[in-house]
């Protein structure tokens, strides 16, 4: 088989797939579930019983995860942090913030309007990963936005 047959982007998958580093990959696979809706879609399990890869679908777009691994990948956990968010666009932002709280999210923004015109919230996962929340409300135009983060800020 020729290299021009190959699709240089695997089918299901997106120019951007984020990859999560996770302090117990199973675990965070099965809350994803039950927050997020997520539908595993392959595990590699490695030697040492870890996940060494494996990779969800939420919505329509794929995740990556990994386990820890000493001197190779580090979590949020292990860098006390992570200033990344993952953006989540949904139907219903409050009912999937809900979900994951109880699932195990800390809600560290609850679900408002905002001036760009999303239901916007955010949230911490019990593994450290940062997730903004929303659902697109109003449609409006780049002076409109403007004009709402003045008064907002302003």
């Amino acid at each position: 088989m020729s290299s021009s047959a190959v699709n240089p982007i695997p089918p299901g998958m997106h120019t951007v797939t984020p990859h999560l580093v996770c302090e117990g990959a199973a675990e965070a696979i099965e809350f994803y579930k039950k927050a997020f809706g997520a539908v595993e879609a392959f595990r590699l399990d490695g030697p040492n019983g870890k996940i060494a890869h494996a990779c969800i679908r939420i919505g329509d777009s794929s995740v990556m995860l990994v386990d820890t691994q000493p001197g190779c990948s580090d979590s949020p956990v292990s860098l006390k942090g992570s200033p990344v968010t993952l953006h989540l666009y949904v139907e219903d932002a409050d009912a999937v913030m809900e979900r994951a709280a109880a699932a195990g999210a800390k809600v560290t923004m609850p679900a408002a309007d905002m001036f760009w015109g999303d239901r916007y919230g955010r949230l911490e996962d019990p593994f450290g990963h940062q997730w903004s929340v929303a659902t697109h409300k109003r449609d409006l135009t780049p002076e409109q936005i403007h004009e709402g983060m003045m008064k907002a800020f302003g």
